[in-house]
């Protein structure tokens, strides 16, 4: 498939084989594009490097995306080497553990900037100093979860992080759509990857998910990827400022029947 044929981008986020960003950069490079990637420090290019280097990538590099000056060298070297591109993947998002469990109520105030910081704020860094070389026509988009809008047991801070990152989403899309760039979001179902088994229950939310939804599974990394290719594409052209739902239709429903049933088996109304 040549979906992608002649198109560059860069994906910041991918970390291993079993991640979502990794599945979306299979797709994009499985359909023609060139992909530029990066690591957060050190320690992840040994996990990055051998993945990008499968994917004849001309440019693996460093980059704190909560540095502006890393960001801009990301860029800086995407115009050396491609001119202009035509896609950006934002795939990444974290906070404390400790900010993880527990209440809500006693996230830290460094907890809190930490979560929004790197994974709401760098979207904004990463589309400002995206916008001069990206062509017309051209697509940003970010990775985001229904906790950004339904309260997610020990999703906590990263819930308003997500919630963050999908407003902002929508005021970029409305500066980028002046030069043509559409800006979007990907909520994505829970996905076992390394990072989401740093959520505690994370098991629990797979398998109420599964009893959830209308289609009656999880979702996959290819379910994911495709929905990315799409947004990457030229068949989004006129698809921005939107939250795409890749979750088997969970977010649209309230319960299922399965679900209705245990609650009322095992609660006293």
């Amino acid at each position: 498939m040549d979906l992608m044929k002649g198109k560059k981008g860069v994906i910041f986020g991918v970390s291993n084989t079993h991640g979502i960003a990794y599945g979306i950069a299979k797709q994009l490079h499985d359909a023609g594009a060139e992909i530029a990637f990066t690591y957060a420090g050190e320690p992840m290019e040994k996990r990055v490097r051998p993945i990008a280097e499968s994917m004849d990538a001309k440019i693996i590099m460093s980059c704190d995306v909560t540095n502006e000056d890393e960001v801009k060298a990301v860029f800086k070297e995407c115009e050396k080497v491609y001119g202009k591109i035509d896609f950006v993947v934002h795939a990444v998002a974290f906070a404390q553990k400790e900010d993880l469990m527990g209440r809500f109520i006693d996230t830290s105030a460094s907890g809190w900037n930490t979560a929004l910081g790197v994974s709401a704020y760098s979207l904004v860094t990463i589309c400002r100093n995206a916008e001069p070389i990206m062509n017309e026509g051209g697509s940003i988009f970010a990775l985001t979860y229904l906790g950004s809008i339904l309260s997610v047991p020990s999703y906590n801070v990263m819930g308003v992080a997500k919630a963050a990152l999908e407003s902002a989403m929508r005021f970029l899309a409305v500066d980028l759509g002046q030069k043509g760039i559409r800006v979007n979001c990907i909520s994505a179902g829970p996905v076992k990857t390394l990072a989401s088994m740093g959520i505690s229950g994370f098991s629990k939310m797979l398998k109420a998910a599964v009893l959830r939804a209308p289609l009656n599974r999880n979702v996959s990394l290819e379910d994911v990827g495709k929905a990315g290719l799409y947004l990457a594409s030229d068949l989004s052209s006129g698809t921005t400022g939107e939250v795409i739902y890749v979750d088997c239709g969970c977010h649209s429903a309230y319960a299922s029947a399965e679900e209705m049933d245990i609650i009322a088996n095992n609660t006293e109304i």
